[in-house]
């Protein structure tokens, strides 16, 4: 075999072989296309630790909202969301469970509203959280608030919204053996 022969062989070798995972290095490391993720709902890193509201709580995936000082259209579409992605989740549900956390300034109206809700369960608590009242949050079975949906004012946005965290509820309890 002659030297150019080897040369050749050598260049094709390292062409098929180190080529691609420079190129997948490149690729990553760039954000040369989208990364795979299936949630709908934005991701909270780190997660936020509900251990010390939720500690003597049964270990259940939670629809976590808390009430506002004045339940405007933004709170009453996220108590609306809330209610019907419980309903949704039908023989799943009871690994579930809709819950608004309440605090002294809460409003009064919204809190004896919820009576609409038989399903949505209320816990008061005395120190404010650090939850947005924008927001619905997923809590996981270790109490950990993990992902968010920014809940808007427009009931039909509120409605799409609403089948996004029904989507990634589904898929956590399909995945999840607990709770």
């Amino acid at each position: 075999m002659s030297n150019t022969a080897s040369k050749k062989t050598l260049i094709i070798m390292v062409a098929v072989f180190v080529l691609p995972v420079v190129l997948a290095k490149l690729a990553l490391e760039n954000d040369w296309f989208t990364k795979g993720a299936t949630n709908k709902g934005q991701l909270l890193s780190p997660t936020i630790d509900m251990g010390a509201l939720l500690d003597d709580a049964d270990p259940k995936w939670r629809l976590l909202y808390v009430m506002p000082d004045e339940c405007d259209a933004v709170c009453e579409n996220a108590l609306f969301s809330i209610n019907q992605v419980w309903l949704a989740l039908g023989k799943e549900s009871d690994r579930a469970q809709a819950l608004v956390v309440t605090t002294s300034s809460s409003d009064k109206r919204a809190v004896a509203a919820l009576r609409e809700y038989p399903f949505v369960e209320t816990m008061r608590v005395t120190t404010p959280t650090s939850l947005a009242s924008s927001s619905v949050y997923i809590v996981d079975t270790q109490n950990n608030a993990m992902l968010f949906y920014e809940i808007r004012d427009d009931r039909k946005d509120a409605v799409m919204e609403s089948r996004n965290m029904l989507a990634d509820m589904r898929k956590l309890l399909k995945l999840s053996r607990i709770g």
